[in-house]
């Protein structure tokens, strides 16, 4: 075996050439003497479980039928309730966003992003421009142009721009 715990690593691959070509044996198994039930298992009853508790035939049959009658009821419970977790979560988000809407010619300032070739480290600037609005899309798209009119026209999301106020 490992003579120092610090050599575990070293015996790893044995332990699982001998747990992936063990047939009908886990490690559980060998260990505790029992296969393990997952609690799934014990409420959801197999056979296994059965036998173990040595329940008749018919009192099988009709605790199964019951629990089939109940599965469309406890469905629509957890559609319900997905449902209205939903609700809660959009209504939470909702109440916390405040809708910005752009007009032409107002002044913004474009957030450099990490990947753009302007972000040149920790300690320089978030904001570029100002650049003004020179159109707006549907879906929050706005396109954008330099003060002076240099820049050509470019495409931007509005969650990466803010107003500029002078």
């Amino acid at each position: 075996m490992v003579q120092r715990s610090r050599q575990w690593h070293e015996k790893l691959p044995f332990a699982l050439l001998g747990y992936r070509t063990s047939v009908g044996a886990t490690p559980y198994l060998l260990v505790y003497g029992a296969e393990a039930v997952i609690p799934a298992k014990v409420e959801i009853t197999s056979l296994r479980i059965i036998a173990e508790a040595k329940i008749d035939d018919d009192e099988w049959v009709k605790t199964r039928l019951e629990q089939l009658s109940l599965i469309d009821e406890k469905r629509l419970v957890v559609v319900c309730h997905g449902q209205m977790y939903q609700k809660r979560k959009a209504r939470a988000y909702n109440k916390k966003v405040h809708p910005r809407k752009f007009e032409v010619g107002q002044l913004v300032l474009k957030r450099i992003l990490p990947h753009q070739a302007e972000a040149k480290g920790k300690f320089a600037p978030n904001w570029q421009g100002p650049f003004m609005v020179t159109r707006v899309l549907p879906n929050d798209a706005l396109y954008l142009t330099d003060i002076k009119g240099k820049c050509v026209d470019m495409t931007i999301n509005c969650d990466a721009i803010k107003r500029y106020y002078v």
